[in-house]
């Protein structure tokens, strides 16, 4: 993958438009955004959970950080395919959250419509960062072909998912 902007990983400095590896990418972010969006969704939804505004506070900035390192990574067209992404995505984090909620014996409309922005905030980036993986585990980036299929297959079985989490 093609770095966008000047980027440090494990103290070695990459200019804007070197080559990364996408295992000096994936495995952390995944892993990091796993555990993050995580705590932010237990935060957000748990019994007498923390204060709304230390929840924004504490999703706020991490979302902004995750945001920045993508315009780094991905550049700027992408980061715009993680806005339309996200339109897609509503209905998936309805169908989503509605579903984990579920297995707590809740659901979205048990919470003010506040308390969802952080967990589908961080729907929204991971769902980005996933696409872009398949991108790159594909090797569709560069063709574009190949690329267009991908991104078919993508919202597709996005749907189907969607559909299926949302109707079970």
């Amino acid at each position: 993958m093609r770095l966008h902007s000047e980027l440090t990983i494990n103290g070695k400095c990459y200019r804007a438009g070197d080559e990364v590896s996408w295992t000096s990418v994936y495995p952390f972010f995944l892993l990091h955004m796993l555990i993050f969006g995580g705590s932010g969704f237990f935060m957000a939804y748990m019994e007498d959970g923390p204060a709304v505004a230390f929840l924004y506070a504490h999703g706020g900035l991490a979302i902004l950080v995750y945001t920045v390192f993508y315009f780094a990574i991905f550049g700027r067209e992408e980061v715009k395919w993680m806005f339309m992404n996200a339109a897609l995505g509503v209905f998936g984090i309805y169908a989503e959250l509605d579903w984990l909620l579920s297995f707590f014996g809740r659901t979205l409309g048990s919470y003010p419509l506040y308390v969802h922005v952080i967990p589908f905030l961080y729907y929204v980036l991971y769902t980005f960062l996933l696409r872009q993986a398949v991108l790159d585990w594909t090797d569709a980036r560069k063709d574009a072909n190949k690329r267009r299929q991908v991104e078919r297959n993508y919202i597709g079985a996005s749907v189907l998912i969607y559909s299926a989490m949302h109707l079970f």
